[in-house]
Parts: C-alpha cells; sequence; structure tokens
C-alpha cells in the first residue's frame, strides 16, 4: 500500500495513463493530485474523465488548482475569464467537445467537490501552491493563496538548512506540518525535471504543461515515477509553450 503524490497535468492524458503504468499502480495504492487537471494540451476533458474513472477504483484526492478554478467556473455558468482562455482554456474548451451537457455536469460536480488542502494522518499537509498566514491553513484569509501563492516555495528554497525547526529563526508557517507537497511552479524553472526538496516542502510540478513531465512520487520512500516529456507524447501541439 503507497500513497502517491501526483503533480499538475494539465490536460496530458498520455502522460497520466504512463506514469500509473510506469510506477504499477494497484488499488490498493492512494493516489493523491495536486491541482491543475486541464489546461495546456489537447485532452483536458479527457483527463477529468480519466480521473472520475480512477477514483471509481482507487483511494483518491483531488486538490484544487487556479486552473481548475477557472474551468469550475465556465463549466458552472459559461463565462470565458479572458486569462484562463489565454493561458490554456482554449484548448479545454475544444476538449469538451463532443460532450453532452449531462457529461458536463458530471465534470463541473467533480470540480465542485475538490478540497483546496489536505492534510493526512501524518500531518503532512497537500496543497495546490501554498498558503500565507503564519498560522496554519486553518486560519488563511486569502482563499486564493491555496492555488495562486508561490511565497511558501520561494521562501523554503532561500532557507539557510542550518536553521532546525526549534530555531527562532525557523518561519512559523513551515512548523506546523511534518511535509509539505506542492505544485503550481514548475521546477523547470530551476532547470530541474524531478520533484525538488527545500527543507520540508516538496515540489512535485515539474512542468508537464510545458517542455518537461509529468512525476509521481511516492510520499514514504521518495521513489519518482515519471512521463515523457510532453512535446514529445503531443509533438503536433504546443501545450501552453505559446
Amino acid at each position: 500500500m503507497r500513497t502517491l503524490a501526483i503533480g499538475d497535468i494539465h490536460g496530458g492524458l498520455k502522460a497520466l495513463e504512463q506514469v500509473l503504468e510506469i510506477a504499477k499502480v494497484t488499488k490498493e495504492d492512494t493516489l493523491i493530485f495536486m491541482g491543475d487537471y486541464v489546461d495546456g494540451w489537447s485532452e483536458s476533458a479527457q483527463v477529468v474523465e480519466c480521473l472520475i474513472e480512477l477514483s471509481k477504483t482507487n483511494e483518491c484526492v483531488f486538490i484544487k488548482g487556479n486552473h481548475d478554478v477557472w474551468c469550475e467556473e465556465w463549466l458552472a455558468s459559461g463565462h470565458i475569464n479572458e486569462i484562463w482562455y489565454a493561458h490554456g482554456g482554449k484548448e479545454t474548451i475544444e476538449s469538451y467537445e463532443g460532450f453532452t451537457g449531462t457529461e458536463k455536469k458530471v465534470h463541473l460536480a467533480f470540480f465542485e467537490a475538490m478540497p483546496l488542502y489536505y492534510i493526512d494522518d501524518e500531518n503532512r499537509l497537500f496543497v495546490h501552491a501554498g498558503f500565507t498566514s503564519m498560522h496554519g491553513v486553518g486560519r488563511e484569509f486569502q482563499v486564493q493563496s491555496f492555488y495562486f501563492d508561490r511565497t511558501l516555495w520561494e521562501m523554503a528554497l532561500t532557507m539557510d538548512k542550518r536553521i532546525k525547526k526549534n530555531s527562532e529563526l525557523y518561519p512559523n508557517r513551515l512548523k506546523h506540518y511534518n511535509e509539505i507537497y506542492i505544485g503550481h511552479t514548475p521546477t523547470i524553472n530551476y532547470h530541474k525535471y524531478e520533484p525538488m526538496n527545500a527543507i520540508n516542502v516538496w515540489n512535485v510540478d515539474t512542468g508537464s504543461a510545458f517542455t518537461g513531465k509529468l512525476s509521481a512520487i511516492d510520499i514514504d520512500t521518495k521513489e519518482v515515477f515519471q512521463s515523457d516529456f510532453l512535446p514529445f507524447l503531443y509533438p503536433n501541439e504546443n501545450g501552453r509553450n505559446k
């Protein structure tokens, strides 16, 4: 029995299928998805359909990302956020061609049910982007921080590893959880193609929306499973590389 944290998929169904196969996922595995299931490659609606089916056989947690918030808004009201449309929304709308109104309502319910964060029995936090409250996620007043914040990751990256958790210099934000798993900020921004660790924060977004891979990490052993580079899987597409 394993728990795998899986990074941002961004419409890359082929990459998701690869990772599940490479990791040899069974029904006994718990899967925690870090958000941003849509927007990028051409199979966003198909990714959502796959995840819904996967939840029928596996224990799954689907964290909500910023792109999921935008897609949910469109499914609920038909409103097209201009920023969303320019950052993968166009491809997501196109992927829903042929889906019935009933099928879209099922997908909308899937998005609506997503939590903004999850804390497991080992006091490990899973959140799409981050949070800003020094008191932890339970006292975060800026809801958008859960799917937009980058300061948590930036702070962890710049910390001196010699500072211990019991030090007055150790940031209170990081003291609340044994480990924190995030997506949202691609590791390829730092020329890294595998999940990155800084202090007790693990970044699992390895740039699948762009030129990177989709990654899954066993949160106990830290074994990593990865797809091919997404442009190789979708050679006739640009993803979000525009």
